[in-house]
């Protein structure tokens, strides 16, 4: 056993270095297509700028300027012109030069750095252009601070070179999209310089010797601060079977290793490169070294408990015999308790069914009690609202018979309408009692708020009267459809307006206020009262069974639990709080829903 593991271990120390190194190849191949992507925007940003000097030059204003520096009237238009030339292109500066390399106009005179009155006769870009050619260049700009890079162009009066057009482009934001990255991008010069780069402190260091010749050019030129130019303390040596190279960092008391693969572009003399950390590459070769190795050693440790176990099956196949006769054994007496178990789930299961059907019949049972109760709280102001009608057509039958008497039939055939109309008053407040009183159905389904509501002031319309107050209502133009159940919504609306009632009892002018609106799937109902409000307390307990704040004998506080779970029931909310000028408010909030078939048909 020890010697498989000995030999485990040596192979796992053989097997690291070329695990790593496959890993380490599997990295640059995979940030091979960001180096491509860099390497193309760059290049692309490049080639699309270089034009720009050549057909900015050929604006006869530009050259009329050149001929005359001095004219008050043509310097402010230019400068406002490249301005606005610089803004629509997006490049960060557009500038004039006269041959002497003195810069008469440019984009930036508004600002502080502005490159007017400037000299730039150190910048290869002005020689190259003055001297009939495209020039280009990349530095920090004295002027500016930025880096970017410069194209120029000569700007002709007939064919003599008047001066110089020069463009700048900055390619700070490139930097801004690498960092995005878990690789660092550096791009640097002929010189080794390292000019872009997400690393801000590696900006101007060089990965690899200088040219003693390229560090006069770069003094001459002013391209890079002098004193910035130190070399980073890089190792470098070749990634075996790839064409990728290992660099080791060690700065600042830190060391870093990475994979770095480089891509040209030739027009600039950049070398864009990638340097993609070893860290994960290394995790990855050692988590597949260790899972290698626990599935190795889970083949040694299965051979030997194979080995093992055939020892031990001449004893167990003696032992089986016994063994196997008290499981049986065991098995019958958990058999007879499971049997016992299992009569005593069922009797449970049975009891909990009951128990389940008792109470939903006692819910019914107490919803129903909730609606005559309600009833009998309005059976005053019903009795009135009957008697009313009853006494008038007491009085239009006998005013009626009078007139047929005398033969006046025209009056009698007047009052026996009015008595037609009051039957069917009557008849409709009969109908919604008669509706309310019914014991709801369980069906739930699609239904139309505002008949609900309709149907509920109507019912309350006695008690409303009889204690003095005003609804207002605003009904929605086109009906509303829910989920629920039509006579069981009823009753809550009938809860809710008759618990805005008892709050202002002691309020010398009740206003109740409901509304109903839809937002999104969900729609609400609304009732506020404009009473004392709910304390924190009631708030809490609202909904509880049971808990009420009117006075002993004016209620069981049961109208809001029953409407809670009314409401819950048809997968909604009902919900209390205190309405910001006093008052309460209580909400309804349902599903909303399509009409019936027969009603969408219509």
């Amino acid at each position: 056993m020890l010697a498989a593991l000995a030999a485990l271990l040596l192979v796992a120390v053989l097997a690291f270095p070329r695990l790593e190194r496959a890993y380490l190849v599997a990295t640059g191949d995979r940030d091979r297509a960001t180096l491509d992507l860099a390497v193309q925007v760059l290049r692309g940003a490049l080639n699309r700028t270089e034009a720009l000097p050549s057909l900015l030059a050929e604006r006869p204003i530009l050259a009329e300027l050149l001929a005359d520096p001095d004219n008050s009237g043509l310097l402010p238009f230019v400068n406002e012109q490249l301005r606005q030339t610089a803004l629509s292109l997006g490049v960060s500066d557009v500038y004039l030069i006269d041959r002497d390399g003195l810069t008469i106009a440019a984009s930036s005179y508004r600002t502080d750095r502005s490159f007017v009155g400037q000299s730039f006769t150190y910048r290869p870009y002005f020689t190259e252009a003055l001297a009939g050619g495209l020039g280009r260049f990349h530095a920090l700009g004295t002027t500016s601070g930025e880096r970017g890079y410069f194209f120029a162009a000569p700007v002709l009066d007939g064919t003599r070179i008047a001066g110089v057009i020069a463009v700048k482009i900055t390619l700070d934001a490139f930097e801004a999209t690498w960092a995005e990255s878990g690789s660092t991008i550096i791009v640097q010069d002929s010189s080794n310089v390292i000019f872009l780069s997400d690393r801000a402190e590696w900006h101007f260091r060089t990965l690899g010797p200088m040219p003693e010749a390229a560090l006069e050019t770069i003094a001459v030129t002013r391209q890079y601060p002098v004193s910035r130019l130190r070399p980073l303390p890089a190792r470098r040596m070749p990634l075996p079977g790839s064409d990728y190279e290992i660099v080791t960092i060690e700065d600042d008391e830190t060391r870093q290793t990475m994979v770095m693969q480089t891509g040209l572009i030739a027009t600039s003399g950049w070398r864009v490169s990638i340097l993609s950390p070893t860290a994960p590459a290394r995790a990855q070769a050692l988590v597949a070294l260790a899972i290698a190795g626990l599935v190795a050693l889970f083949v040694v440790l299965l051979a030997a408990t194979i080995w093992q176990r055939r020892l031990r099956l001449e004893d167990r196949l003696a032992r089986q015999a016994g063994e196997q006769a008290r499981l049986e054994a065991r098995v019958r007496e958990r058999t007879r308790d499971l049997d016992a178990a299992n009569a005593q789930l069922r009797l449970e299961i049975e009891e909990r069914t009951r128990a389940e059907a008792q109470l939903r019949k006692t819910q019914t049972d107490l919803i129903q009690a909730g609606k005559l109760a309600a009833l009998g709280q309005m059976s005053a102001a019903l009795s009135h609202e009957f008697n009313q009608p009853l006494a008038a057509v007491k009085a239009y039958a006998e005013n009626a018979a009078t007139f047929l008497d005398r033969g006046r039939i025209p009056e009698a055939r007047e009052n026996i309408g009015l008595i037609s109309a009051m039957a069917d008053r009557m008849a409709a407040i009969s109908r919604h009692l008669r509706n309310f009183a019914r014991r709801p159905q369980d069906k739930t389904g699609p239904v139309p708020l505002r008949a609900v509501i309709s149907d509920a002031l109507d019912l309350m319309r006695p008690r409303i009267e009889g204690a003095g107050a005003r609804i207002l209502y605003d009904p929605p133009a086109t009906e509303v459809w829910a989920t629920g159940g039509r006579v069981r919504l009823q009753q809550v609306i009938v809860n809710l307006i008759g618990n805005a009632l008892d709050a202002m009892e002691d309020v010398p002018h009740p206003v109740v206020t409901l509304s109903l609106h839809v937002t999104g799937p969900r729609c609400r109902i609304e009732v506020e009262d404009h009473g004392p409000g709910l304390s924190d307390e009631a708030l809490a307990q609202a909904f509880d069974p049971f808990f009420t704040t009117k006075p002993p004998g004016q209620g069981l506080g049961l109208g809001l639990s029953i409407s809670y779970n009314i409401v819950r029931d048809f997968n909604g909310r009902l919900m209390a709080a205190n309405r910001a000028g006093g008052g309460a408010v209580f909400t309804v909030e349902l599903d909303v829903t399509d009409p019936p078939g027969e009603m969408a048909a219509q």
